[in-house]
């Protein structure tokens, strides 16, 4: 076989392999264990076919960095592939300037679930607000915090369990931002 052939090979096998394997580790940590074991199996057959042909061939080196860069390549794709996935859930955090009734209203006609509260800080009162959205929609609510508030102190993390709430039962019916 043509050794750049084998290059190309041993470089895409690695990217599926590692795309397999970080979007397993994703699935795992998001509480996805069925679909993860499965995608687990996909995983090691792609990773012994690929190590086999390294293996197989030691003395050539272009195939090990093929590999080093498929690998690190397959890094890359997994994260974009989870990204545009966006499982899960965000909550962000937004502490503006002033009381701020008007942004929690809007916020929540966008389909966001939004608490509210008046806050104090070190510079007087300020407006907090405690938003719960699907991770999918993250980029979509900076945007519109930022075209309402552009000076909102914003933080954002992702919970780990949910339960209880009229938004919760509204996600599970699938009536949100619809």
């Amino acid at each position: 076989m043509n050794p750049w052939v084998m290059v190309l090979i041993i470089f895409v096998i690695n990217i599926v392999y590692v795309t397999f394997s970080t979007m397993r580790m994703i699935l795992t940590l998001k509480g996805y264990r069925y679909f993860a074991a499965l995608v687990s199996m996909i995983e090691v057959v792609v990773y012994v076919v690929g190590l086999g042909l390294v293996l197989d061939s030691l003395d050539q080196i272009q195939n090990l960095v093929a590999y080093a860069l498929g690998f690190g390549s397959g890094v890359v794709v997994g994260t974009k592939i989870e990204e545009k996935m966006a499982l899960g859930y965000i909550t962000v955090n937004v502490i503006t300037d002033e009381l701020n009734k008007e942004l929690a209203s809007i916020l929540r006609s966008k389909g966001y679930g939004v608490t509210d509260w008046a806050a104090h800080g070190l510079g007087g009162n300020r407006s907090a607000m405690q938003i719960l959205t699907p991770r999918k929609y993250e980029l979509k609510l900076y945007t519109t915090i930022a075209e309402l508030d552009p000076k909102a102190f914003i933080i954002s993390y992702e919970p780990k369990t949910i339960r209880g709430g009229f938004w919760v039962k509204s996600v599970k019916r699938g009536k949100l931002f619809k």
